[in-house]
């Protein structure tokens, strides 16, 4: 019996059965520490390097926090039923995309998402690279960068095999830590660059482009890194005590925490631009170049060890989002598969080298997601979910839809993406396609569009295919 009430108890937590009260382990302090241990990662840096290389100082701050907290409050709303009833994102998404399409997306996406702890993984080889360099070890950064980077893999899927209880009480620690350091970088970046000489600094990426696509496309990084956290965001708020922790918690981390960051980074590669002529995106260079060696040493230890943080939260957040669409796959097979698929793009090296592309693919498909779930939420299933179906129990098939596959939602997906690629904004060749860019970014475009094709389609004879649940809702 112990045994039983055991796996029952790992299949919650690890697992896609829903969250029971007893089981939510969260407090408004615990989600928000984990959360933005998760958000705050080193990768904030590269971001705000992205941006700034666009805008000017005072334009910096208002397209990062502007774009960021919008987008994010917007696609955190459906947090509201994952903490009600302890369901991810992914389970209610069986509903819009079917279960076939639900396994296909979530692995895709998370294929994608794992390019971040990629780009975290490199930083932290960088930093001991660092460190070590300090202590005259000398070590060669083509040979060491690629074995730390899997160190720091290595150690991150440990801390996701311990599960939440380990991923709270990580964060606990790191959170603090990193915030410490964001501040030590905004103090030493206006200690050592005068303020004036940072917010004089014109555009380094100008070329044909007007100031308004300078800052559309730099609203576009900041679009593509807000949706990143769409589909992962909802995992952690199931073990939150409340909807209203659960929903600030994370709004919170995502929405103000992490854009403070990414404007740290900004002002960071703002600075180091003033003073070396590149715009650095590695905190560990701007640290050794900029601070004093007591303080670079003290914050080199913490952003190494941060990422580490980041790799264990990340590997069982996405673990989770290809669980809802592969349930019974073990939950430890996938964070070791996770791993070495973390390890081989870290190796490689390349997602920073196409870091701006990276993200606005990556966000292409989340972003009619996010559309799509707001109106499925909202309008067209008032916030009412079949949930026998939804796991497909026996005698319960509202959500059986073509071999699996939900065609009107995954359609609506598909066509939004190619839309926005043709005639929006091309990612992979950073074209304008059109001026419909200038008001929406490309991504937001997708989520605008997603949600709108869903909604039109249910006010067609479509809607008796979307929606078959209506006698039988159970939530």
């Amino acid at each position: 019996m112990s045994k039983m009430n055991d796996f029952i108890q790992q299949e919650t937590i690890t697992g896609i059965v829903p969250m029971t009260n007893k089981d939510r382990q969260y407090s408004f302090w615990d989600l928000f520490l984990s959360t933005s241990g998760f958000a705050i990662a080193t990768w904030c840096y590269t971001q705000g390097a992205y941006v700034a290389q666009y805008l000017t100082f005072n334009q910096m701050l208002i397209n990062i926090f502007s774009f960021n907290i919008i987008w994010v409050f917007i696609e955190c709303l459906p947090i509201l039923f994952a903490v009600k009833y302890g369901i991810d994102l992914w389970i209610w998404l069986r509903a819009v995309l079917g279960k076939k399409g639900v396994a296909l997306l979530s692995t895709i996406i998370s294929l994608a998402n794992f390019g971040w702890y990629a780009v975290a993984a490199n930083l932290f080889a960088n930093s001991m690279i660092h460190l070590a360099n300090n202590f005259g070890l000398g070590l060669e950064k083509g040979v060491w960068a690629p074995i730390l980077g899997t160190l720091c893999v290595l150690l991150g899927t440990l801390i996701a095999l311990g599960g939440p209880e380990v991923i709270k009480w990580t964060n606990r620690f790191l959170v603090i830590a990193l915030l410490i350091v964001g501040l030590i970088i905004v103090g030493i970046c206006f200690v050592a660059v005068p303020i004036t000489d940072i917010m004089n600094i014109q555009p380094a990426t100008q070329g044909d482009l007007t100031p308004l696509e300078r800052f559309m496309l730099s609203g576009e990084g900041n679009v593509a890194f807000a949706f990143s956290w769409s589909t992962q965001a909802l995992v952690l708020p199931r073990l939150a005590k409340s909807e209203r922790s659960g929903y600030w918690a994370t709004a919170l981390s995502y929405g103000v925490v992490a854009p403070f960051f990414v404007a740290t980074g900004g002002v960071m590669a703002l600075a180091m631009f003033v003073k070396t002529g590149v715009y650095e995106s590695d905190p560990t260079t701007m640290l050794s170049t900029l601070s004093t060696p007591a303080f670079a040493l003290l914050s080199l230890l913490l952003v190494a060890f941060a990422n580490i943080g980041t790799q264990g939260t990340g590997s069982y957040v996405n673990c989770m989002i290809v669980k809802s669409g592969m349930p019974k796959v073990s939950y430890k097979l996938m964070v070791w598969i996770a791993m070495v698929y973390v390890s081989l793009l870290t190796i490689w090296g390349g997602v920073e080298e196409y870091f701006g592309s990276f993200i606005s693919l990556a966000a292409y498909i989340q972003g009619p997601i996010i559309g799509m779930i707001v109106v499925d939420y909202f309008i067209l299933r008032k916030r009412k979910l079949d949930l026998r179906s939804a796991y497909f129990l026996e005698g319960h098939d509202a959500y059986e839809f073509t071999k699996g596959f939900n065609l009107v939602g995954l359609s609506c997906v598909f066509i939004s993406l190619l839309v926005a690629v043709l005639f929006v904004y091309n990612p992979v060749t950073a074209q304008i396609q059109s001026s419909i860019f200038l008001i929406t970014t490309g991504s937001g475009f997708t989520a605008i569009f997603g949600g709108l094709l869903y909604w039109l389609a249910s006010l067609t004879p479509l809607k008796r295919y979307m929606i078959k649940d209506r006698d039988s809702v159970t939530i």
